[in-house]
């Protein structure tokens, strides 16, 4: 169940809470992906990502955000010409492969046919291109909370997660955590968010965060070249393929 685009937007942008989420996982990702490496290069987000995307708007080629039919579509970015578009969750209007780096949040948990959307990922990231999925920690306090986005939808293990992805042809590159902090709008927790994101990457990693993100890579299968791989259905045993002894003629007698 996809959650409401207005939702969505009035949490991330008009609450505390969810600006300081946000910035916890924005930052995660511009750490990994620094924007001033994406010159040249076509990003997207799935779901409910943009807010994650803003930072390479001045330094990407071409910046799109995908939003799914059931959640609905916003205009973004505020104030520039917008880049956000409505898609089904199985069919996106873009080539294959002309994606150079992919983001998905609040689009893997919710949807109906995570499978097939999976498919559509892959088939849009190009050769050498890179995703990351962000979905709710099953085993961290914020999936528990239905005060934010990340209490829908299907919250996942690592080992869930990152056995989906593999499953669909992705390579897993790395995996990491983030939103340490309680899912609370207590002014303490805000004030104290930065820190128990610092804290929070000397924990173990599946009780300590809100959410997990999981990079991987568009594996493409070796081509089979014809005549190589056929299975021989009656090899030869030792010696096989000999004819079998025949007896010498009999030398006559003197």
């Amino acid at each position: 169940m996809h959650l409401d685009v207005q939702d969505l937007r009035n949490f991330y942008y008009r609450s505390m809470l969810g600006r300081a989420a946000q910035k916890a996982i924005r930052d995660k990702v511009v750490e990994m992906w620094q924007p001033a490496r994406t010159k040249g290069q076509t990003v997207a987000g799935f779901g409910f990502a943009v807010p994650l995307l803003r930072p390479y708007l001045t330094s990407a080629r071409r910046v799109l955000g995908l939003m799914p039919a059931p959640q609905g579509v916003m205009a973004w970015p505020a104030g520039m010409k917008n880049v956000s578009v409505l898609v089904e969750d199985t069919a996106w209007p873009l080539d294959t492969g002309v994606v150079d780096k992919l983001v998905v949040m609040h689009g893997l948990e919710t949807s109906e046919t995570p499978a097939i959307m999976l498919q559509e990922a892959y088939r849009v990231l190009g050769p050498g291109g890179r995703a990351l999925f962000i979905t709710p920690n099953r085993a961290g306090l914020w999936a528990r909370s239905d005060a934010t986005p990340f209490g829908y939808g299907r919250p996942y293990t690592l080992t869930q997660l990152e056995g989906l992805l593999k499953e669909n042809g992705f390579r897993v590159e790395r995996h990491l955590s983030a939103l340490h902090q309680p899912p609370s709008s207590k002014r303490f927790w805000l004030k104290t968010g930065n820190f128990w994101e610092r804290v929070g990457v000397q924990l173990p990693l599946i009780p300590a965060g809100g959410v997990l993100m999981v990079e991987v890579s568009k594996q493409i299968p070796a081509p089979k070249r014809p005549g190589l791989a056929q299975a021989v259905k009656r090899p030869l045993k030792v010696l096989g393929g000999l004819g079998a002894p025949e007896p010498s003629a009999s030398r006559s007698a003197d």
